[in-house]
């Protein structure tokens, strides 16, 4: 039954979670994430999940992953430096082709940086983070509303193509409180399971488009885990050309052709008829799309894109949006990353401006992309 709450990002990255049908949960605290823990450990054992406080970020994305491996629903949720520490295991997870949620809530970096403080700069480390050709999930979100509805759009990925996939929230959104809709009809998806007989294979499938069906430890299966390459029954094979290109193409093609079931850009205004475009994504969407409104009310030809999905990223659906357009703004509180994915997406003719804006808590105001836009209308 649905409810309303008064709740943070972090709150409602739980509950959601929660409903998706999350019942283990390991982390480590760090700011600005440490609620999602605390609340977790409050919750968890209400609706029969486990709870654990791991040593580091080591041991919990490794903790997570051998939940995941024994039946549950898992996630865990960290900022940036714990983010970086979790690489390995994320890699790990990604070989292994295990379902799981990791959400980061962005702060300034690097290193220890300014802890308390909003930024958008993991974007590259979420898609590219770890060693060797890999590919996973990166979701965004722009509100508490939508950090809880995007944390079960996450499971269901995750559990739908056996792979990891990372949320990224930050810290205005993770300590920001508006009310949250919660406890609404959603749709739960959950890993396949192999056959009762038969054979099967834990590692491959027909359909490239098809996660393998995943069989769970400790219930009579035979399978071998390892994060070593490996053939379609689990067998390490480290040193065949065909085996490791067969495995990882089909990891990768499993993400890639399945675009479609990824949350689309939310777009307003009509691409068709507009002269200059705003991409964004994350919290600096609704500074981006109040500064849309006021410049449509000025006479300015505009379309706005806020990106849902950031990885695998469809270039072709984004190019198509924004074909006509002779300037794109980019705002993003980093010093530009998701720039680089949008001069991908348009022509080379096509001027694609940063609004770049990081540290001291500052968000980036509608004003100051206004004038971007303006000046950007004027050359």
């Amino acid at each position: 039954m649905a409810r309303r709450m008064l709740l943070s990002g972090n709150e409602a990255i739980v509950y959601g979670a929660l409903d998706a049908g999350c019942r283990f949960y390991a982390g480590y605290p760090i700011t600005p994430s440490s609620e999602i823990m605390h609340l977790m450990a409050k919750e968890m054992p209400r609706v029969g999940g486990v709870f654990i406080q791991a040593e580091d970020e080591l041991a919990a994305i490794n903790m997570v992953i051998g939940a995941s491996w024994g039946g549950l629903k898992s996630m865990t949720a960290t900022s940036g430096p714990g983010l970086s520490l979790m690489q390995e295991g994320i890699g790990y997870a990604v070989m292994t082709e295990t379902p799981l949620v990791i959400v980061d809530v962005m702060r300034t970096g690097p290193a220890t940086g300014q802890a308390t403080k909003p930024a958008q700069g993991d974007l590259m480390q979420a898609r590219w983070g770890r060693h060797g050709d890999q590919y996973l999930v990166v979701l965004a979100a722009q509100d508490p509303q939508e950090a809880y509805d995007l944390v079960i759009e996450a499971f269901n990925i995750a559990e739908e193509l056996r792979t990891p996939v990372i949320l990224l929230i930050d810290e205005f959104i993770g300590h920001g409180r508006e009310v949250v809709v919660v406890g609404k009809d959603v749709v739960i998806k959950n890993r396949r399971l192999p056959p009762p007989s038969g054979e099967w294979m834990p590692f491959d499938s027909e359909d490239p488009r098809q996660a393998s069906p995943m069989p769970l430890l400790g219930k009579g299966y035979y399978v071998l885990v390892t994060g070593s390459t490996h053939n379609e029954y689990g067998y390490r094979d480290v040193h065949s050309f065909e085996t490791h290109y067969r495995l990882v193409k089909r990891i990768k093609e499993k993400i890639i052709g399945n675009l479609d079931k990824m949350p689309k850009p939310i777009v307003l205004g009509k691409p068709d008829d507009a002269e200059t475009a705003i991409v964004c994504f994350g919290s600096v969407c609704r500074s981006a799309r109040e500064a849309f409104y006021k410049l449509r009310e000025r006479g300015f030809r505009m379309v706005f894109v806020r990106l849902r999905t950031l990885w695998p990223l469809d270039y072709d659906h984004l190019s198509r949006i924004l074909d006509n357009v002779e300037a794109v703004i980019v705002p993003e509180l980093s010093l530009g990353q998701l720039i680089h994915d949008v001069r991908e997406a348009v022509d080379t003719s096509t001027r694609v401006i940063g609004v770049n804006k990081v540290g001291g808590g500052l968000p980036i105001y509608p004003s100051e992309i206004i004038k971007v836009v303006k000046e950007a209308c004027r050359k």
